[in-house]
C-alpha cells in the first residue's frame, strides 16, 4: 500500500480529467451489484505496444473504466504456465495494484490449471498430475488456494471475490481425454469444498473476507450441475457465476433471463453473469482469427458500436431486473497487437473488445455507468 496517499490524487485528477475528455461522469452501482470487467491481458497487451486511448488522448485503462461506472476487475490465474510470462501470481498482483488505485474490487479466478480451464476441459496442473488419491489432491488444492490468498494479504492485495475454478462445466483436476465423461461427484465434491474452505480460512484472519464463486458455462449448463452439486454436499458458496455466449448457447436471452430468474428463487446465493462479450464490428484487424462472428450475432443488436452498446445495456438490465446483481465483461482490452498466441500473430477478440483498432473507447463502455433500475430482491 506504499505510496497510496500521493496516488489517490492522481487518480482523482485523472477521472475529473477523462470526465471533461470524454463529456460526461457515469453512476456507479449501488452496493452489492457488480459491473466490471476481466482486465487479464492488459498488462500483456501494453508490454506488446498496445495505447488505450479515450478521445484520441492516451489513457490508463483501469483508471478510464472506473471513471465510466466500472466497480470490479476481474483477473484469472494459471498454476504454474511456463508458456507464458502472464496470469501468474506476480502479474495477478500487477493486477490488483492497478485496479486498487483506481479504487475498483476485485474477483480472484483460480482456474486451477496451467492453462486455459474452460467449459470444454479442466486440466490438471503438471504438478499434481501423479497425485490419485482425492483426499491428498484436495489437500493440494486447499494449500495453493489458500497460500496464495495469505501472500496476496499480506501485500494488502486480499481480492473481494473469488472464484473456485473458472468455467467447471466438467469434474475439475482432470484430463482432456476424461473430459466428456460423467462426473465423480464424491471427488468432484471434495475438491470444491477444499477449494471453498480454504477462502473461508484465508479470510478468517483478513480485513477481507472474499466472498465465494462458483462458475459454469452457459445457462443451459447451470441449473444441472448445481443440483448436482448441492445434492453432493458443495453448498457453502456466495455467488453463481454464469458465461453467457449466444453462438455457444443453446438458449436465447429470453432463457438466460430465466435462469437467472429460477436460480435467484432456488438458491441462497447472488447470481452474476461473470462473463459475456459482444462484437462491435465483423471486420478482423490481424491474422488471428475471430471466435466471435456473425453466428454470435442475436436480432436487434448489429455488429456496431452502437449495436454492441444496447446489447450490454439491456443484457444488464433484464439480468437485473430478474434477480441478477450485474455483469462483467470478458476481456474488453485484448487488441490487436504486433505479439503472437500459439495459433497466430494478434488478437481472436479485437473485434469484441470495448476499444476500437487504434485503441479508443467504444460506447459499449457506456453500459457499466449507466444508471439501471435496481430492484435486488432479498435471498429467499
Amino acid at each position: 500500500m506504499h505510496g497510496t496517499q500521493q496516488i489517490a490524487p492522481k487518480l482523482a485528477r485523472w477521472a475529473a480529467l477523462l470526465a471533461i475528455v470524454t463529456g460526461g461522469t457515469w453512476a456507479e452501482a449501488p452496493q452489492g451489484y457488480y459491473l466490471g470487467a476481466d482486465l487479464s491481458y492488459v498488462n500483456e497487451m501494453e508490454d506488446c505496444g498496445v495505447v488505450y486511448r479515450v478521445a484520441g488522448k492516451p489513457a490508463d485503462p483501469f483508471a478510464l473504466l472506473k471513471s465510466r461506472g466500472a466497480n470490479l476487475v476481474r483477473v484469472r490465474l494459471w498454476n504454474d504456465a511456463r508458456w507464458t510470462p502472464y496470469s501468474n501470481l506476480a502479474d495477478v498482483k500487477k493486477t490488483i495494484r492497478r485496479s486498487r488505485r483506481a479504487g475498483m474490487q476485485v474477483l480472484l479466478d483460480f482456474h486451477y490449471s496451467d492453462d486455459w480451464a474452460d467449459g470444454e476441459k479442466q486440466i490438471i496442473p503438471k504438478a499434481w498430475a501423479h497425485i490419485a488419491d482425492p483426499d491428498a489432491l484436495a489437500q493440494a488444492l486447499y494449500d495453493f488456494t489458500l497460500q496464495t490468498l495469505r501472500e496476496l494479504d499480506r501485500d494488502g492485495l486480499m481480492p473481494e471475490l473469488v472464484q473456485v475454478g473458472n468455467e467447471t462445466n466438467g469434474e475439475i483436476l482432470s484430463t482432456l481425454e476424461r473430459a466428456k465423461e460423467p462426473i465423480d461427484w464424491a471427488r468432484n465434491a471434495k475438491l470444491f469444498n477444499a477449494g471453498i474452505r480454504a477462502v473461508r480460512d484465508a479470510g478468517a484472519k483478513s480485513s477481507i473476507k472474499p466472498r465465494v464463486m462458483l462458475h459454469i458455462a452457459q445457462p443451459e449448463n447451470v441449473e444441472p450441475w448445481f443440483a448436482a452439486a448441492k445434492a453432493a454436499g458443495v453448498t457453502d458458496f456466495d455467488l453463481i457465476g454464469i458465461s453467457y455466449y449466444r453462438r455457444w448457447s443453446t438458449q436465447d436471452l429470453d432463457g438466460l433471463y430465466a435462469v437467472v430468474r429460477r436460480l435467484r428463487q432456488n438458491y441462497r446465493a447472488d447470481v452474476l453473469v461473470v462473463e459475456a462479450a459482444y462484437p462491435w464490428t465483423l471486420e478482423n484487424a490481424d491474422q488471428s482469427a475471430n471466435l466471435l462472428g456473425s453466428d454470435t450475432l442475436i436480432e436487434g443488436y448489429p455488429a456496431t458500436p452502437s449495436g454492441q452498446r444496447r446489447y450490454l445495456i439491456d443484457l444488464a438490465q433484464r439480468v437485473i431486473a430478474n434477480g441478477g446483481v450485474g455483469v462483467v465483461y470478458w476481456e474488453p482490452g485484448w487488441l490487436s497487437s504486433k505479439c503472437k498466441t500459439r495459433w497466430a500473430t494478434g488478437s481472436a477478440w479485437d473485434n469484441a473488445t470495448l476499444f476500437d483498432h487504434r485503441g479508443d473507447l467504444l460506447p459499449g463502455a457506456d453500459f457499466f455507468g449507466f444508471p439501471y433500475v435496481f430492484s435486488k430482491q432479498a435471498a429467499p
